[in-house]
C-alpha cells in the first residue's frame, strides 16, 4: 500500500499552519527525497538546498507569505521554498527550458521576492522592504536568509551597518554551514568557526534548549535583547563573540539548524522583537543525503547523478572543458614565470585553480566572496611588479566594474582578467548568463579584450595577455566542453586587433567572436548549399577590433557579426562604429543576445531559440540578403 506523503497535500505555506513538530519533521524528510530525485535527473544546487530545509519549513510555518517576505541570498538554498509555494507539480521541470528556474524568480511566483542570483545582496533588499513597510504603516514581517560566506561580502557589511543604525525590525537568519561553493575563507568565517566549536556555544545552546522546554518561547528574554541590548547580551550571547553586537543588531547564540521545533521557537521570538534580530543557525550542507554530506562542494552545483552512489551521469568528454584548458595553460605559464599570481573570489574549483593552489600556494589568493576587493588587490599586486591573473565568472565580474575602471584601467595596471562562463551558461539562467562583459569592458579606456574560439586559441590568448604590459587585458571563454583542437607548437603571441580568416567567400562576411566562430563555420557550410559563399573571420579581439578585416568585409553584400554577448554596446556595434568612421557603406546584420534576459535551458536549445546555432544563422543571413535585395 502506498503511503500518502504530507508533501502531496501542500499547495501553499498556509497548509503548514497548525502542523505538529513531528509532521513538520516528516515533511522535511519528504522534501529532501523530492529534491534528490529531481536533481538526480536535472542537476542543480542540491547541497545548499538540503542544508536549509528545516529553516525554510520553520519560517513558512510561522510567516504569512507572500504578505510576509523571505529574501534569499544567492538562492541556492531555495528548493524547499519552491516546493512549498505552489510549484510542487512543476518541480520536475527545475532548470529546464520553459520550466521553473533554479533560483527565486518574481516572474514565476508571488512568493519569490527577489531574483537572488548573486551573493551578499539580501540584507539590502530586506532592509528596503522593511523601510517601505514602516513608511506604509503596515506590520508584515521581513526575513533575510543569508549564508556565512555571503556575509563576508562588502555589500552585506554596508547593509548591516545601516540596519543597526536604523533599528528597523527584521530578522536575519545566518545559515552557517562553513561552506560557500568552495570552503569560505577570511577572518569573519574563521570567527564563526571558532564560535561553532566553543564550549560556551554548546553550553549556551543547551541552556536555551532547556529554557524553551521548561518555559516555552523565550519571549521576554529576546524582546529585551532588542530593547536593552548591552544587558541582554551579557545573558544570552557568548561574551567574546559577535561583531553584530557592535553594529547594534541583536544576535542569538548558534542553534541547531536541523531541529525544526527549536527553530520555530527561536524564529517566533525573533519575529516578535521590535528591533533587528540575527538568528545564528548552524547547518550541514548536504544534510540528509550521505553523498552530499560527504562531498558538499561537489554537490553544490551538480549535473545528473545516480541516487544510490552519488556518481554523476556525464557522458565521456571528447575534449577538455574550457576551464580545464585555461587551468593547464596557466600552470604552464606559471612554471616559467614566478611573477604570476592567481586570484579567485571564492571560486577556486569552479575557475580551475585547485591545482595551481596546490602547486604554488604562495602565489595563490582566495579573497572570499569579495569581487571588488579581488580587483583592487590585483591592482596593488601589479603595481608591486607581479602579474595577477584574476579568474572570475563573467556574471560576478559585473560586481567590480568600478575597480576595473579606476583601480586597474586608469593607472594602466597590467592585470589579466580570465573571464570564465562568458556567454550563456545554460541551466542556471538569467542571473548567471555571462552576456554583458564585452559591452561593459569595451567602454573602458586602455582595456583589451580577447575572445578565443577554442582551447588552443585560449592558451594563446592567455600567453598574449601575460606578455602585454600596457594595461589590463581580458580573455573571455565559455562554460563547458571545448572543441578538441590541438596545437603541438605551443601558444602564440597575438598582435593586438589582428583577426584570422577561417574560410574565404565573397558574398557574405561573418565576423565571429569566441564560441560562435564554430557556429558561423557551420552556417557557411549550409549557405554554400544555397549558392551563397560566406567568408568566416575569427575576430579574436573584441577590443581593439581588426579594422582592416572590417573594411574588407564591407566589400561583400552583407556584413554579419556574431557574438555570445548582448548586441547593445557589444562588438557588433563596435564594427558598425568602424564602418561609420571610415565612411564605408555595407548592409549589416548583428547576431547576438537580444535586449532581454535569457531564460534557463540547455545551451544548444538556447542557441536554437535565439537563432545563434548554425541553422539559425544561415536562415537569418538568407532572409537578410532577401530583404536587402
Amino acid at each position: 500500500m502506498n503511503h500518502k506523503r504530507i508533501l502531496d497535500s501542500i499547495e501553499s505555506p498556509q497548509d503548514l499552519k497548525g502542523m505538529s513538530v513531528s509532521d513538520l519533521t516528516t515533511l522535511c524528510n519528504e522534501l529532501r527525497t523530492e529534491m534528490v530525485k529531481v536533481t538526480s535527473q536535472n542537476g542543480g544546487h542540491l547541497a545548499s538546498s538540503l542544508g536549509a530545509v528545516e529553516t525554510i519549513v520553520a519560517l513558512h510555518s510561522l510567516l504569512d507569505c507572500p504578505d510576509d517576505k523571505i529574501v534569499f541570498d544567492v538562492g541556492h538554498q531555495a528548493y524547499a521554498h519552491k516546493l512549498l509555494t505552489g510549484r510542487r507539480s512543476r518541480f520536475s521541470t527545475l532548470r529546464q527550458l520553459d520550466g521553473i528556474t533554479g533560483f527565486p524568480n518574481p516572474d514565476e511566483s508571488p512568493y519569490d521576492v527577489h531574483p537572488s542570483g548573486h551573493a551578499s545582496d539580501s540584507l539590502s533588499i530586506a532592509m528596503g522592504l522593511a523601510k517601505a513597510r514602516d513608511l506604509s504603516g503596515t506590520s508584515n514581517k521581513i526575513v533575510a536568509l543569508v549564508g556565512d560566506a555571503a556575509l563576508s561580502g562588502g555589500m552585506a557589511f554596508e547593509a548591516l551597518n545601516h540596519i543597526g543604525q536604523e533599528q528597523t525590525p527584521m530578522v536575519i537568519v545566518l545559515n552557517d554551514n562553513g561552506m560557500s561553493i568552495s570552503r569560505p575563507i577570511g577572518a569573519l568565517v574563521r570567527h564563526l568557526g571558532n564560535l561553532r566549536a566553543s564550549s560556551q556555544y554548546r553550553h549556551t545552546r543547551d541552556a536555551l534548549q532547556e529554557a524553551m522546554e521548561d518555559r516555552g518561547p523565550l519571549t521576554q528574554g529576546l524582546l529585551d535583547l532588542g530593547r536593552n541590548m548591552k544587558e541582554s547580551m551579557k545573558q544570552f550571547v557568548i561574551p567574546h563573540a559577535m561583531v553584530f553586537e557592535q553594529l547594534g543588531i541583536t544576535c542569538t547564540a548558534p542553534v541547531d539548524g536541523h531541529d525544526v521545533g527549536l527553530l520555530r521557537e527561536m524564529f517566533s521570538v525573533a519575529l516578535a522583537a521590535d528591533a533587528p534580530v540575527l538568528v545564528h543557525v548552524v547547518t550541514r550542507k548536504g544534510a540528509g543525503y550521505a553523498p552530499a554530506e560527504a562531498s558538499p562542494e561537489k554537490f553544490h552545483g551538480i549535473s545528473a547523478f545516480d541516487i544510490k552512489t552519488g556518481l554523476t551521469k556525464k557522458k565521456p568528454a571528447t575534449a577538455p572543458t574550457y576551464t580545464s584548458a585555461f587551468a593547464s595553460a596557466l600552470m604552464a605559464e606559471a612554471k616559467v614565470d614566478p611573477d604570476i599570481v592567481a586570484i579567485t573570489a571564492a571560486m577556486k574549483s569552479g575557475t580551475g585553480l585547485a591545482d595551481f593552489a596546490a602547486t604554488y600556494p604562495e602565489r595563490f589568493i582566495d579573497t572570499g566572496i569579495t569581487e571588488e576587493h579581488a580587483l583592487g588587490l590585483a591592482s596593488g599586486l601589479a603595481a608591486g611588479g607581479k602579474k595577477p591573473v584574476v579568474a572570475i565568472y563573467s556574471t560576478f565580474l559585473q560586481r567590480a566594474i568600478d575597480q576595473v575602471i579606476i583601480d586597474n584601467a586608469l593607472p594602466h595596471q597590467h592585470t589579466v582578467l580570465a573571464i570564465d562562463r562568458a556567454g550563456l551558461v545554460g541551466d542556471d539562467g538569467p542571473t548567471h548568463n555571462g552576456v554583458f562583459d564585452i559591452a561593459y569592458l569595451r567602454m573602458i579606456p586602455h582595456m583589451k579584450i580577447m575572445a578565443p574560439s577554442n582551447e588552443v586559441e585560449l592558451a594563446s590568448a592567455l600567453h598574449t595577455a601575460l606578455a602585454d604590459t600596457s594595461g589590463p587585458v581580458a580573455l573571455r571563454y565559455p562554460r563547458g566542453e571545448a572543441e578538441g583542437a590541438i596545437n603541438p607548437n605551443g601558444p602564440e603571441t597575438w598582435k593586438p586587433g589582428q583577426s584570422l580568416v577561417r574560410r574565404v567567400g565573397d558574398d557574405v562576411a561573418i565576423l565571429a567572436f569566441g564560441r560562435l566562430v564554430n557556429e558561423a563555420l557551420g552556417a557557411a557550410d549550409l549557405l554554400a548549399k544555397a549558392g551563397i559563399e560566406a567568408r568566416v573571420v575569427d575576430m579574436r579581439w573584441c577590443k581593439p577590433l581588426d579594422e582592416e578585416a572590417i573594411a574588407q568585409a564591407a566589400t561583400t553584400r552583407l556584413i554579419v557579426t556574431a557574438e555570445e554577448g548582448v548586441i547593445a554596446g557589444g562588438a557588433g556595434e563596435g564594427v558598425l562604429g568602424v564602418l561609420a568612421q571610415r565612411n564605408l557603406a555595407c548592409p549589416s546584420l548583428l547576431l547576438g543576445i537580444p535586449d532581454r534576459f535569457v531564460e534557463q535551458g540547455k545551451i544548444p536549445a538556447l542557441f536554437k531559440r535565439l537563432g545563434l546555432d548554425a541553422a539559425g544563422m544561415a536562415r537569418r543571413i538568407e532572409q537578410a540578403l532577401r530583404d536587402k535585395s
